[in-house]
């Protein structure tokens, strides 16, 4: 509107829509500390006791939760429990112990991995932990002694919900950029969701992006060396570019952001699984791949031998001939069980995709010099001898 008032637009709002970015939520991860009720004898000074922070791991607390912790489960843990106790307290009289409940405890998330709690970091960053005893699972989760820790593992709970410090589940930019670079967070962030949900953060997601820029990075190097060719680029090559384009375009108008980074995913294993390194092919896919990972895309454009930025290269047509199949791979089947493959021409009439069926070497081998009752074809689709 202001700019109307201006005099530099003639209508009121340009505006046909209005986006709202969704929240990116924060991954919380969680530990359980049992609280079980301790009675002990009346002659025990209540002062000198000492009672054990003990946490307990997921599978176990979700049983204790559930009421699902076996007779055994439980008097294996409630022993756990009171050896602490005792350790702790050798002149106590315990008369009472029980029940067992649990409340979660917020953790936090640098000091987990794959919801794996580093037991030792934890201690060391809460002083009031610093004694804590963890009740492990081993893989099958059974409970494993405090004593024994080098056979289980701690492991967390973990919820969805607003980053906040208080969560202590608040992942760090800056932190991100420095191990993985910039590129790789704007890649995932998109990558994450559609633009307009709510999306949950989790680091470990991210290695995906930074292994794709990689595979794009060996494109244009063999044994760390830029190695681009200049040669034609193949059919398939073409077909495997201008897919990419076709769907960029689209998912881009549509705001579509976490699907055209599929696409480029897509694009770039086809383009590997091709071993692909031609000129033609691969300044188009930098084009368009610069909004989105601005900084690979410049590096790679300068080595390409251009000397202005790569935004103010003029994005590549799609040309929808390169899609266009020529040939298909029929499989070809005797009695319902397919037996090879034969690729062959797709503008094929039937009596023409018959007629070269019937003249391989691999029909007569499984024809065992029978007449067959009946040929099936379907154009595009398959080819099926009945004998």
């Amino acid at each position: 509107k202001f700019l109307k008032d201006l005099g530099y637009i003639s209508i009121e709002e340009p505006a046909k829509k209005l986006i709202n970015q969704g929240m990116i939520q924060g991954r919380s991860n969680l530990v359980y500390r049992i609280s079980p009720l301790y009675t002990w004898g009346a002659d025990s000074k209540n002062d000198n006791c000492t009672i054990p922070i003990i946490f307990v791991s997921k599978s176990i607390s979700d049983k204790i939760a559930h009421n699902t912790i076996s007779d055994y489960e439980a008097k294996t843990l409630i022993s756990e429990c009171k050896k602490i106790f005792l350790e702790l307290n050798p002149n106590i009289e315990l008369l009472k112990f029980g029940p067992l409940s649990c409340f979660s405890v917020n953790v936090d998330i640098n000091m987990v991995t794959n919801d794996i709690l580093d037991r030792e970091a934890f201690k060391n960053r809460w002083k009031e932990y610093s004694n804590a005893y963890f009740i492990l699972e081993d893989q099958d989760k059974n409970i494993i002694s405090p004593r024994d820790i080098d056979r289980g593992y701690y492991q967390c709970g973990w919820e969805v919900e607003k980053m906040s410090k208080s969560k202590y589940n608040v992942v760090s930019p800056d932190e991100i950029c420095n191990e993985y670079g910039a590129d790789t967070l704007r890649l995932y962030e998109m990558f994450l969701g559609p633009l307009e949900d709510h999306k949950p953060w989790n680091t470990n997601g991210i290695e995906g992006t930074s292994r794709f820029l990689k595979k794009l990075w060996r494109l244009f190097h063999v044994e760390g060396d830029f190695a681009v060719s200049n040669d034609a680029a193949t059919p398939a090559e073409l077909k495997a570019l201008h897919k990419c384009l076709k769907r960029v375009y689209e998912d881009i108008e549509r705001y579509s952001f976490n699907t055209v980074v599929s696409t480029f995913m897509i694009a770039v294993n086809e383009l590997a699984d091709l071993k692909c390194n031609k000129r033609e092919i691969l300044e188009p896919l930098l084009i368009v791949l610069s909004p989105y990972a601005p900084h690979i895309a410049e590096e790679l454009w300068s080595k390409l031998g251009h000397s202005e930025s790569v935004t103010y290269a003029k994005l590549p047509a799609f040309n929808e001939a390169h899609l266009i199949e020529n040939s298909f791979n029929y499989p070809v089947s005797f009695n319902g069980k397919m037996r090879f493959q034969l690729e062959l021409p797709a503008n094929l009439s039937v009596p023409e995709i018959e007629k070269e069926v019937m003249s391989r070497e691999e029909t007569q081998k499984w024809l065992e010099g029978k007449a067959p009752k009946k040929v099936i074809i379907v154009p595009k689709r398959i080819v099926n001898i009945v004998v």
